[in-house]
C-alpha cells in the first residue's frame, strides 16, 4: 500500500513523502479499514522531527485519527461488518491507504458527517473529553480556563464545557483574529484574553467575581504555569496536556497548591493502555458523540475544519500546522 513517510527517519516537512509499505496484517481483536481522510496533530510534526516516537506495538507511520471503511475482519470480531463507515483513534498509521485498529477504537460514522469531518474528531475531542471531564470534573456551574483556545482541542474543549453547563468559558489565544473567531462560534467562549497583550489571570477572575476557574486546561507549561495556579479557584482542578514553552519552571510558590487544595494532573493520550482508550471511547461516544456536527450542521458541538489538503501537500499542511495559524482542524485527504 501506499503511505507518507519520511525520508531518513526524520527531517523538516520537505522529508515528507509517499512511498511503498506492506499493508498492515489485523490480529484477531482488529479490523483494517481504508483511510478517507486523516487529521493532522501537533504531535506529528514532534514526531517527525524524531522528538516523539510512536509508542511501542504501534506503527511508525505518522497519524493517530482517521475516517474510513472497513474492509476486513479480525477473527473474533463481531461487532463490526465489512463496508461499515467508521472513524477512529490509533497510536499511528493513519498517514496510509490502510490501518489496523482494535475494534473498540472505532466509532461508527453518522451520515451527516462527511469524511473530512469525521477524521477531524476522534484525537482532539477525546483529548478534550479526557482532560475536561474525566480528569477535570467538569459539572453545571463551573468556570472554566482553555488555553490555545482556537487550536482543535481547545475549540473542541470549549464547546464541551459550554454543554456540560459551564458559567464561564474564558479562552486564551493569541491574536485577535483568533479571538474574533471564537466569539463568532455557536458556543463558543463566554471570555477570551490575548495572552501576547493581556493578563490571562486578571481576566479570568473579573469573569468570575473574582473566586477564579474551577477547571484549567493547559498546553503551554513553563509560561503559564504560576498564572494557572493564580487564576485557579479553591479546589480547582488542571489538566496539563502539553509543554509549548518548556518544562522547567524556575521559580514555583507551593503555598496557593496547599491552601487552595489544588488538583494538578498531567496527562497524555497516546501512551495510555489499549484498554484504557476503549473505555474513554466508549464514554465519549456515549456521553458526546450524538451532539457534534460539522461546521454548518445544527448540533451543539461542531468540528471545524481549517483547511483541506490532498494527501499529495502533506509537506504544505505539516508546513501550514507549524506557522501556528490555524482556527480549527487540518485534514489530509487519501486518493
Amino acid at each position: 500500500m501506499r503511505a507518507i513517510l519520511v525520508r531518513d527517519g526524520k527531517g523538516p516537512a520537505e522529508n515528507l513523502y509517499i512511498g511503498e509499505i506492506a499493508t498492515p496484517e489485523i490480529k484477531q481483536t482488529e479490523v483494517l479499514v481504508k483511510i478517507k481522510a486523516f487529521g493532522l496533530n501537533r504531535m506529528d510534526i514532534s514526531q517527525r522531527e524524531g522528538k516523539y516516537p510512536a509508542p511501542p506495538g504501534s506503527s511508525t507511520v505518522l497519524g493517530v485519527e482517521f475516517s474510513g471503511t472497513v474492509t476486513q475482519l479480525g477473527g473474533s470480531v463481531s461487532s463490526w461488518k465489512v463496508g461499515d463507515e467508521v472513524l477512529g483513534l490509533a497510536g499511528g498509521g493513519a498517514y496510509a491507504e490502510y490501518i489496523a485498529v482494535n475494534e473498540t477504537h472505532i466509532i461508527q460514522k453518522p451520515s451527516h458527517l462527511t469524511w473530512v469531518e469525521a477524521a477531524s474528531i476522534p484525537e482532539v475531542f477525546l483529548t478534550a473529553f479526557q482532560a475536561l471531564v474525566v480528569i477535570g470534573g467538569v459539572k453545571e456551574g463551573d468556570d472554566v480556563l482553555v488555553h490555545a483556545g482556537a487550536s482543535g482541542v481547545g475549540v473542541a474543549a470549549i464547546q464541551l464545557a459550554r454543554v456540560y453547563g459551564a458559567r464561564t468559558v474564558t479562552a486564551t489565544t493569541s491574536t485577535q483574529d483568533k479571538i474574533d473567531w471564537l466569539f463568532s462560534l455557536q458556543n463558543g467562549p463566554t471570555h477570551t484574553a490575548n495572552y501576547k497583550t493581556e493578563d490571562f489571570v486578571a481576566s479570568v477572575k473579573a469573569a468570575t467575581g473574582g473566586k477564579g476557574a474551577n477547571v484549567v486546561i493547559d498546553f503551554v507549561g513553563q509560561s503559564h504555569f504560576n498564572k494557572n495556579i493564580d487564576a485557579l479557584a479553591v479546589d480547582g482542578r488542571m489538566t496539563m496536556l502539553a509543554l509549548l514553552s518548556g518544562p522547567v519552571v524556575e521559580s514555583v510558590n507551593l503555598g496557593p497548591i496547599l491552601y487552595k487544595r489544588l488538583h494538578i494532573e498531567g496527562s497524555t493520550l497516546r501512551s495510555r493502555s489499549v484498554e484504557y482508550q476503549a473505555a474513554l471511547i466508549a464514554r465519549f461516544n456515549a456521553e458526546a458523540f450524538a451532539k457534534i456536527t460539522g461546521e454548518n450542521g445544527n448540533g451543539p458541538i461542531r468540528t471545524f475544519i481549517h483547511n483541506v489538503y490532498p494527501w499529495t501537500d502533506i509537506q504544505t499542511a505539516h508546513e501550514e500546522m507549524a506557522a501556528n495559524n490555524t482556527k480549527g482542524k487540518i485534514i489530509v485527504e487519501v486518493a
